[in-house]
């Protein structure tokens, strides 16, 4: 029979593996947007890697219905898990429209701000590689405010390419193109802080 901290350790180890899931998402999505070659095949690889983010999620949530004893509140592990989700769902979306929308090149701020969700999801591997840890030093503190700054970061640059999408671009069909494709990637840059935040409330309660 597991005992109540062998069960506990269940979690920590399926939220270790979401995220380094999540980190091989993220490199082959930086890897379509920095080298925008053979886009069709590139795309159906992240949506092989989105579909196996999806399983681990699906191992979290049902090792959290089997299971009374948890490293942390339910509705937390249940947040959190739909917010790692929800970074690589919107990743995947922008590769997708990069088809649909029939992409040529990829504008700079996207490059950017693709960099800048790859270190989000960087940091929150670390965070939780160390989250059993968070009662003895201040790694998942640190982690949560990095990725916060770089959150913070990823609005100005969003912002600015906004604005100068309304102000230069003249074709219609392409301002509405990447609106949407800016939005998804700050939608994926706030899931990474949303995960962050919601840690940041764990590690409040429990360390």
């Amino acid at each position: 029979m597991l005992t109540a901290k062998r069960k506990e350790d269940i979690f920590y180890k399926l939220f270790i593996e979401y995220a380094e899931k999540i980190v091989k998402a993220g490199e082959s999505f930086v890897d379509l947007v920095k080298n925008y070659e053979e886009v069709e095949d590139k795309v159906s690889s992240i949506k092989v890697l989105e579909t196996e983010c999806d399983m681990e999620a699906h191992k979290i949530l049902k090792a959290l219905n089997g299971s009374f004893v948890t490293p942390f509140d339910r509705e937390d592990i249940y947040s959190v898990t739909r917010e790692m989700d929800d970074i690589v769902d919107s990743l995947e979306e922008v590769a997708n429209r990069f088809l649909v929308f029939n992409v040529h090149a990829v504008k700079p701020e996207a490059v950017y701000m693709a960099d800048l969700i790859m270190q989000s999801i960087r940091e929150l591997d670390v965070l939780f590689k160390h989250l059993s840890e968070m009662k003895k030093n201040q790694i998942v503190r640190e982690q949560i405010i990095e990725v916060n700054r770089i959150e913070n970061e990823g609005d100005v640059i969003y912002r600015k390419a906004l604005a100068k999408l309304f102000r230069e671009e003249k074709d219609p069909i392409e301002l509405i193109k990447w609106k949407h494709l800016f939005e998804e990637l700050e939608a994926s840059l706030d899931s990474c802080e949303n995960v962050a935040n919601i840690m940041e409330g764990v590690v409040m309660k429990y360390a």
